[in-house]
């Protein structure tokens, strides 16, 4: 009985030969009469008669359709083809391949094209291995429509217990039963349980030589090692943008459907590298470019279906964040919303056009684009924007895309976080700020005016006409230090504040917050040093500031000149938050051993 059979008329009297025939071409063939309605637009060619249109046939999705049934087919993997044709030419074929990668890149396919090349026969029935598999004998015919029954396809999700492995097990010991090898293509193996990989170790190490596995799997860090090491590993690549986009113009040239470069190479950046995911969304467009009766795939119904911002939506948008304007920003924002544009995708379409702008920068060269506007624009932000002003976007952008990520309302997190970046491009660059600095510090800075209030600057201690220059406060406390006794050296620094200094006698006052007499230790200290026997007393009268009040007092000094400079206050203004780096107060707060208590 053949598919027409059902379609017959249920009359007792049957149908005459004459439409039997007819009836069976029309379901064969289609029926002629309709043929001039649906033909293609005068633009384009008719193309050739789609089964997928035929009648009494289902359609079929163009990434089934345009499955890879030879290697010369399969995209973006040609040093996977290259390895296995040399294999194969040379008789070093292994027992297990394993093919890893991300989704729709290959690997079942590759899997089913490796059990054809080994079992193709050719159109002779003489043929042997080959890596370019006939695709019309037997073999070739049954592997492709699934139906062979020596190359066992088995889906690991479904199948994860030791009992289907014990299966293949007790199966792989009998011989191929028309195929040259018997093959088990296993997918998504990483989904195994732990104890049916045990199981399958052995068998996996030394199968009969009739028998071949072939595994795929999205997920190969979750593959033990023990069966890693006794598989040969093909890692298939993401396929690049343009070689998507390209093998998208050739679909849709066989399809017969007019599209776009511009609208075929948005598709291809939303595949992410994977030919099903980009299929299923070009399945899609096609379907959308429909509806209008046209049937032309444009870029602006691919933007529209996918809900991503207009390029041109995005130059302006980056535009009106570096020329500061609030309104117009906000506006743009409200309209790329109201049209249906997420508001997580404008984030991340101005994060790409940030990223192409600095990849043109450092180029140098012309910058990639398909269209002449759209290299004229990135052309001109490179040559606008400084590598430090891309990079700060950059990180205002990714800062910005986690909290429209995570936030409650994504439409105000976005604009929260736009309107920050424009204000954040408002602020003066600090690395121009720094080499400012260093410049007018290598000219000479002018010293600013005393603040008022800042603690005088200490006078050095009265000695004796007796005295050597070494005998002074400061150099006495640092020979205390340099003989090993920082504790008392550090104790002198901080806690006296000379009144009078002479040969062996000490008068001074002591340095407020410190309630014990350090007259002892000093004492000690000095006979230790000196040898003799010192006077030390308190007294009263005019006293120095201690060594640790005097540096502090000139270290607030100096931080204060150089805060009055004109370029360091406008610094200060523009970052609030900002420090000086090797501050003279922190220098004089850190000097010494820490303060003694």
């Amino acid at each position: 009985m053949s598919d027409s059979d059902p379609e017959l008329p249920e009359e007792e009297t049957g149908p005459t030969a004459a439409e039997l025939e007819a009836a069976g071409q029309n379901a064969l063939f289609g029926d002629p009469a309709p043929a001039a309605p649906v033909s293609a637009p005068p633009a384009a060619p008719a193309p050739p008669a789609k089964p997928a249109q035929a009648t009494g046939q289902a359609y079929r999705v163009l990434a089934r359709k345009y499955r890879p049934q030879t290697f010369s087919e399969l995209i973006g993997q040609e040093a996977m083809v290259r390895t296995l044709a040399n294999a194969i030419a040379r008789d070093r074929l292994a027992h297990a391949f394993l093919m890893t990668g991300v989704r729709g890149v290959g690997k079942t396919s590759t899997a089913r094209l490796i059990a054809k090349a080994l079992n193709c026969v050719g159109t002779d029935g003489q043929g042997g291995p080959t890596i370019d598999p006939c695709g019309v004998c037997e073999p070739c015919r049954a592997i492709a429509e699934g139906r062979h029954i020596d190359v066992i396809e088995m889906d690991a999700a479904s199948n994860t217990g030791v009992d289907d492995v014990r299966e293949i097990i007790e199966q792989v010991r009998y011989a191929a039963v028309s195929a040259r090898y018997k093959i088990y293509i296993i997918d998504e193996v990483h989904m195994l349980s732990r104890n049916a990989f045990n199981a399958l170790l052995k068998t996996l190490e030394e199968p009969p030589p009739h028998v071949k596995f072939l595994f795929a799997t999205t997920e190969v860090d979750k593959l033990p090692v023990t069966v890693l090491s006794r598989t040969q590993r093909f890692d298939l690549r993401r396929i690049p943008a343009p070689m998507l986009a390209e093998h998208f113009a050739r679909v849709c040239g066989l399809e017969g459907v007019e599209a776009d470069a511009e609208a075929l190479s948005i598709i291809a950046n939303a595949a992410e590298g994977s030919v099903r995911d980009g299929l299923s969304i070009l399945d899609q467009a096609i379907a959308h470019a429909d509806l209008d009766g046209e049937g032309k795939v444009t870029a602006a119904r691919v933007r529209d279906m996918l809900g991503l911002a207009d390029k041109s939506a995005q130059r302006r948008l980056l535009g009106y964040v570096l020329s500061f304007d609030t309104k117009a920003l906000l506006a743009a924002v409200d309209e790329q919303y109201a049209l249906g544009v997420e508001p997580l995708a404008l984030m991340r379409a101005l994060m790409d056009l940030v990223h192409r702008v600095t990849l043109a920068q450092v180029s140098g060269g012309e910058p990639e684009a398909p269209s002449e506007d759209e290299r004229a624009a990135l052309a001109d932000f490179a040559a606008r924007l400084g590598a430090a002003e891309l990079h700060r976007l950059w990180q205002l952008l990714l800062k910005g895309h986690d909290e429209v990520r995570t936030g409650p309302d994504p439409l105000v997190s976005l604009q929260m976080a736009l309107l920050r970046i424009l204000h954040a491009a408002q602020m003066p660059d600090p690395g121009k700020l720094a080499k400012r600095i260093e410049e007018l510090a290598a000219s000479g800075l002018t010293a600013a005016p005393a603040v008022s209030g800042a603690a005088p600057a200490p006078t050095p201690v009265a000695a004796s006409p007796n005295q050597t220059p070494n005998q002074t406060w400061a150099a006495l406390v640092d020979e205390v230090d340099a003989s090993g006794q920082l504790r008392i050296a550090q104790m002198m620094r901080d806690r006296v504040r000379v009144i009078e200094l002479g040969p062996a006698r000490l008068v001074y006052q002591q340095a407020d917050n410190f309630p014990d007499d350090p007259a002892p230790d000093i004492r000690e200290a000095l006979f230790k040093l000196t040898g003799k026997r010192w006077q030390i007393e308190r007294g009263t009268g005019t006293a120095q500031p201690s060594l640790r009040e005097a540096a502090e007092a000139a270290a607030a000094a100096e931080d204060a000149r150089i805060r009055s400079d004109p370029l360091i206050r406008a610094a200060f203004e523009a970052f609030p938050d900002a420090e000086l780096l090797d501050a003279p107060l922190k220098s004089a707060a850190g000097s010494g051993s820490p303060p003694w208590n």
